[in-house]
């Protein structure tokens, strides 16, 4: 990990920097529980994945242990960043394909579930290639893109997961997800779900950024934006480009190295630049 940040300083250096500075993006909003949140919340469907396939597809965090141990720093670091700079709206990218943001995504999510004080929704945005609904083993009866374009309401789209977390999938692989990306639709939907359900943190799984360009179309939305790398996989060219373009539209949250051995054990390895 010595090695990726001091090829990361050479290359903000070259291009005259450091890493990208926080974007302000005023106050966030006040966040509370009342009745009307509670039972919103307890009228979403409830679903209670199965440990066995969570684990087979290294999901570790439904339950507190050693392998959940470094994504309960993540979120830790996570919480703490976000809460300093006001920060609702968590993406999570990757360079490219099978970098393991989805598995990254579901564990920090599922780590959240278990603060019982905190709320946090979980959107699937990887449109082309869902793969949260196999990863947790439920699909849903209804494709996300009907409620972003505002056909269904969150509540009959949602499952949630426990008390607190609820996580919006995809049913289906999307063509041309451009059009939820962009669209003025979805932006009121996220607000109209935010104030309705008042999450803490909101975390969307975003595509690859450099494999299209939906996650360019999507990032202005969310107030900053986690990167996972696959050790001896992602090229430092290609870590460099996401992140000047991650900076060129909302705040670099942090580094997953993912896929790194350390010791005798394969893990995750998180590196914060605030």
């Amino acid at each position: 990990m010595e090695k990726l940040r001091d090829a990361l300083d050479k290359a903000r250096a070259v291009r005259g920097g450091t890493a990208p500075a926080a974007r302000p993006r005023g106050p966030a909003p006040l966040r509370g529980r009342t009745a009307a949140t509670d039972a919103a919340w307890a009228d979403l469907a409830a679903f209670a994945p199965d440990p066995k396939l969570l684990a087979k597809n290294r999901v570790v965090t439904l339950d507190p242990g050693r392998e959940a141990t470094p994504f309960d720093i993540l979120r830790t670091k996570t919480l703490l960043q976000m809460r300093r700079n006001g920060w609702r709206r968590l993406g999570i990218t990757s360079p490219g394909p099978a970098c393991g943001k989805t598995t990254t995504a579901a564990n920090l999510c599922l780590s959240l579930a278990r603060q019982v004080e905190l709320r946090t929704i979980l959107m699937e945005m990887d449109l082309r290639r869902p793969a949260l609904s196999k990863l947790l083993g439920r699909k849903p009866e209804i494709d996300i893109g009907e409620m972003l374009m505002g056909e269904v309401p969150f509540a009959r789209q949602a499952l949630r997961v426990r008390d607190n977390l609820a996580i919006s999938m995809s049913a289906r692989p999307h063509r041309d997800p451009a059009r939820y990306m962009l669209s003025a639709e979805t932006e009121q939907t996220l607000d109209a779900v935010e104030a309705e359900y008042r999450p803490d943190l909101v975390v969307f799984d975003l595509p690859p950024l450099l494999v299209s360009d939906d996650t360019r179309a999507f990032i202005g939305k969310v107030d900053c934006v986690l990167m996972v790398v696959r050790a001896e996989q992602s090229s430092m060219a290609q870590i460099d480009a996401c992140e000047r373009e991650i900076s060129e539209h909302t705040n670099v949250l942090g580094m997953v190295l993912s896929h790194a051995r350390f010791a005798d054990t394969e893990g995750y390895y998180d590196y914060d630049y605030g």
